[in-house]
């Protein structure tokens, strides 16, 4: 992430998180740089483990171990929006995400390219049937030596989730190194009427895997996120590269080039405790370098981000894996999480099974190894206040009729936005601008005191965006959406570098996720950074470009 980059978001996150921890939002203008689920899809898949290097916000690189794959030519990326600009090399953090279809036959080539000294090094798929061809017999997998390969396959029946993979050798040090990785399992049947779910929360086409997590129509949802959690710990990763370089410098069988001295057999000896990590990760990468782009060119081996978007009510699928050590509590910002399943093992109710018993949690957790997948959604019920800075004068005040849920939507006679396969919005003259909106909210002012054009009588009063911090990620209102933004402004713009330089209709909120163990949510004892991400609420007229 440039320095500027860096600067905005750690300054937008410090703002947010010393402003409001139970009601963490602010008005976002951001760069289009959204998170996802990507991954490779396939039946049969060949990596190899390898070693290079991470980076971290404060500059350092990061010596790492780490799953890729053993060609980056034939893949097929998923979700297919990814297909032009994905990538997979040798060596990366977390591993591919690997993407099946339940009930399909899969095999995983792992080949060992560790460096010398690492030993065996093996894969374990977390929960589903594995046999293995090849390699050699381990304390908990089939391994494959060094140079040497193995084959496993696995049964997938019946396993539809989020399931973890990580490498069952010497786990504390090889896990540590960087070898874990994602495999989501696709439901082999879709539950009827998760076709037509389509834009429950409107604006957009859908950034799915599947029209649903599981068999269940329970577990219907519009658009989904991978995350990984994770930490490291550079004294371990430090002592590793020593004693490889050191090894490099003296190969066994040979001698030393100064003291004639027999070269001693190469094996690592890295301790492993004490153990104090430094860097907390989220899918590899530690915020604010979370929020760039999927994919983005300066981390070659850190291609997944974390940075989610959605509209008002669509229903999110939160795919989430705890790797490493530690337990990690996670706040997701305003709304609680319906968790579906741990380990890919649906909650089901014990006295009916056509009914989800998950828990809704302020603050969700997982351990090592342990996945969870869960729904979450955004509404502005209980706000008391009109998200779209509607009022009673407004020329053009657009209706707010309330469906049986308190929302306008299409069962109310909303018109979901609608847009092309480039982001144009295609039925902008029909398209609800305020889809979602809760209409009991509909014209009831925020501002006491309004700076531009909206109404008094609010219950707050809300700096003047000419002397507020501005920038490319401000936008100086807390509304969603060009109306309100060009409403809820001073008489004259913002000085340049601010919002207006994005199109208003990008306005949106922003949430922080995050760690609720504070020291997750620093970079090397720097806060904020770390295990730390923003939410983005956008309004359903701005497209969501997963690929930006």
């Amino acid at each position: 992430m440039s320095a500027s980059n860096i600067q905005r978001c750690v300054a937008s996150a410090g703002r947010l998180l010393s402003a409001a921890a139970a009601f963490a939002a602010f008005a976002f203008a951001p760069g289009a740089v959204q998170a996802a689920a990507p991954g490779i899809m396939g039946g049969s898949f060949s990596l190899v483990a390898n070693a290079g290097y991470t980076t971290q916000p404060d500059g350092a690189e990061i010596y790492t171990w780490g799953y890729g794959c053993a060609s980056s030519t034939g893949l097929t990326y998923a979700p297919a929006v990814f297909q032009s600009i994905g990538r997979c090399p040798t060596m990366q953090l977390p591993g591919p995400t690997l993407i099946v279809t339940e009930g399909a036959t899969v095999s995983v080539t792992l080949t060992n390219h560790l460096p010398t000294g690492a030993g065996n090094t093996s894969i374990i798929f977390a929960g589903i049937p594995t046999t293995a061809s090849g390699g050699t017999a381990g304390l908990l997998a089939q391994e494959a030596a060094p140079n040497g390969s193995v084959t496993y396959s696995l049964n997938t029946t019946g396993k539809a989730g989020t399931h973890a993979y990580y490498s069952g050798t010497q786990s504390d040090l090889q896990i540590e190194m960087g070898l874990y990785g994602a495999l989501v399992v696709l439901p082999s049947a879709v539950p009827a009427g998760c076709v037509a779910l389509g834009g429950l929360g409107g604006g957009g086409d859908e950034f799915r895997l599947a029209p649903a997590a599981y068999d269940h129509a329970a577990t219907c949802y519009d658009r989904e996120y991978l995350f990984q959690f994770g930490e490291i710990d550079p004294a371990i990763h430090a002592a590793a590269e020593a004693q490889v370089k050191a090894i490099a410098a003296c190969p066994p069988g040979t001698n030393n080039t100064i003291t004639g001295v027999p070269c001693p057999a190469a094996t690592l000896l890295v301790p492993t405790e004490p153990y104090h990590p430094r860097y907390y990760t989220i899918n590899g990468r530690s915020m604010p370098d979370n929020m760039d782009a999927d994919y983005a060119p300066n981390y070659p081996n850190q291609p997944y981000n974390g940075n989610p978007h959605m509209h008002p009510l669509d229903q999110v699928l939160i795919r989430v894996i705890g790797t490493g050590r530690w337990e990690h509590p996670f706040h997701e910002h305003a709304n609680h999480v319906r968790i579906l399943a741990r380990d890919g093992n649906l909650m089901l109710s014990p006295t009916d099974s056509t009914r989800l018993a998950g828990l809704m949690m302020f603050t969700t957790d997982t351990y090592p190894g342990q996945t969870f997948d869960g729904i979450f959604y955004w509404s502005g019920k209980g706000l008391n206040w009109d998200i779209y800075g509607h009022t009673p004068t407004n020329a053009g005040n657009p209706p707010c009729v309330a469906d049986a849920n308190g929302y306008y939507t299409r069962a109310s006679g909303a018109v979901i936005p609608v847009f092309n396969t480039s982001g144009t919005l295609t039925n902008a003259a029909a398209a609800s601008k305020n889809y979602g909106e809760w209409c009991a909210d509909h014209n009831h002012p925020l501002e006491a005191n309004p700076v531009g054009h909206v109404a008094a009588g609010g219950p707050a009063t809300l700096p003047d965006p000419l002397v507020a911090t501005n920038g490319l990620w401000y936008n100086g209102t807390p509304y969603l959406g060009p109306d309100a933004v060009n409403r809820s402004r001073g008489p004259t713009p913002l000085p340049p570098g601010g919002a207006l330089q994005n199109p208003p209709e990008e306005s949106g909120i922003a949430f922080m996720w995050h760690s609720h163990n504070e020291r997750e949510i620093t970079t090397n004892d720097v806060f904020p950074g770390g295990m730390l991400m923003m939410m983005l609420v956008d309004p359903p007229v701005w497209y969501i470009d997963e690929t930006l």
